[in-house]
């Protein structure tokens, strides 16, 4: 099971944390940090998969991102770094090439990405036209 997904930057600024555990705010902070710091000092030689206390950390970097995921042992390895690609797909057909600065000024389309893709921390859709069909529907109704 997927315990939480974070987009952050190069210097460390988290722009969308999504967590399907219930954590303290404090402890979520504390936990970030800890883990923007792993990711962000390993090389691109590194594998993307590394553990973390009782977690598991898939990421990939895109440019200046990098997306995180932490997964318990339940959870397959590759299967969630395919599905951070297919999130990363999905941003790019719907903002046609993202940036980060699509995610800080749509953050609430890129929520609706995600919560399209995962449900209470599992994978329940991948098919980008279906991901992306409610958030279209919203956008013909916001231009009428």
């Amino acid at each position: 099971m997927i315990q939480f997904f974070l987009i952050v930057n190069k210097q460390g600024q988290t722009r969308l944390s999504r967590y399907y555990q219930h954590m303290e705010v404090q402890r979520r902070a504390q936990l970030e940090a800890e883990v923007i710091k792993r990711c962000l000092s390993r090389s691109k030689d590194q594998c993307s998969f590394l553990e973390y206390k009782d977690l598991r950390l898939v990421y990939r970097q895109y440019a200046a991102l990098f997306i995180v995921v932490a997964i318990d042992e339940t959870e397959n390895e590759m299967a969630v770094y395919e599905l951070i690609h297919n999130f990363v797909e999905v941003l790019d057909k719907y903002f046609s090439r993202v940036s980060e600065l699509d995610i800080m000024f749509n953050l609430d389309k890129v929520h609706i990405i995600l919560d399209e893709m995962l449900l209470n921390g599992c994978t329940v859709e991948t098919n980008k036209s279906r991901i992306l069909a409610p958030l279209l529907v919203l956008d013909k109704v916001s231009e009428s």
